[in-house]
């Protein structure tokens, strides 16, 4: 179960009349905690601060909300030497309707999470993955963006059956590998890694942003460019990553399999090097 607090104190409901609930007007970070501290914090505020800007938002005070979210780590019962700390930014309370009060005000809630680490054979053998057939929306107005409606990833995600996966990859309604419902992806060509142009849709995940950072600093080559489906199949490598389990091997996609995973055990052990310590395994 988790836990809700806002500026420090334990929430049990919300207004019905809250804008993030009558139309998901609103954004959303989720944060890995480990020992006690947000991992990637200044990543995941500057994506929220971005999103604000699309949505027309006020942006939040970074040391408030920093404040806000440590005080929500000390009171929660979950393990704070690993947990999951989700933040949502909502529109507030309005009249009915699409427009916004003039008179409306932001609200913040801060929940945490008990989490687990995935097993170790996740990361030393790989994953499975799928092709979804939900395609995502093209030029979005928030595209990059984590906003409160996420209708897409959760039709995605209801394709894949229990068991069957880990993941999903979506594409856009052009046929371009995008990312996954979890997660943002990589693939390996001729010793090149390369990654989704998020443009016109998807989510610019935390963990995304790091490993293009950590892998340009340490000279890799890395591409941001639109990718086919037919170039994610015929690729050397997949890897996923997202910003509670770091950097996880593609074993499969459907009827492919890869078995070699040398370049992304590289990936794997420059994140673990920047802090990233599921990558270690």
């Amino acid at each position: 179960m988790s836990q809700w607090f806002r500026n420090g104190e334990p929430l049990s409901q919300v207004s019905i009349d809250d804008r993030a609930f009558q139309y998901g007007d609103g954004l959303f970070e989720t944060v890995a905690i480990r020992d006690g501290r947000p991992r990637l914090w200044n990543y995941h505020l500057e994506r929220l601060q971005l999103g604000c800007e699309k949505l027309r938002l006020p942006k939040p005070a970074d040391k408030a909300l920093r404040a806000s979210l440590d005080l929500a780590i000390r009171a929660s019962d979950a393990d704070r030497s690993h947990c999951t700390a989700k933040i949502i930014l909502s529109a507030g309370i309005s009249a009915r309707g699409y427009a916004r009060s003039a008179a409306t005000s932001g609200a913040e809630f801060v929940g945490v999470f008990s989490s687990q680490a995935l097993a170790a054979e996740h990361y030393r053998e790989g994953v499975e993955t799928m092709l979804c057939d939900t395609r995502l929306a093209m030029f979005s107005a928030t595209a990059g963006c984590k906003t409160l409606n996420r209708l897409e990833q959760v039709l995605a995600r209801l394709e894949i059956a229990p068991g069957e996966a880990f993941e999903g990859f979506t594409l856009d309604a052009d046929g371009r590998v995008i990312c996954g419902t979890m997660s943002n992806v990589f693939i390996v060509t001729a010793n090149t890694i390369a990654t989704p142009s998020l443009d016109r849709c998807g989510v610019a995940g935390v963990m995304r942003r790091h490993a293009i950072e950590t892998l340009r600093r340490t000279g890799d080559t890395v591409v941001v460019r639109d990718i086919s489906e037919s170039e994610l199949m015929h690729s050397d490598e997949v890897f996923i990553c997202n910003s509670q389990f770091g950097i996880l091997p593609v074993q499969r996609c459907g009827d492919k399999e890869w078995h070699a995973h040398t370049r992304t055990r590289s990936v794997m052990r420059a994140l673990a090097q920047s802090g990233i310590v599921e990558c270690a395994q």
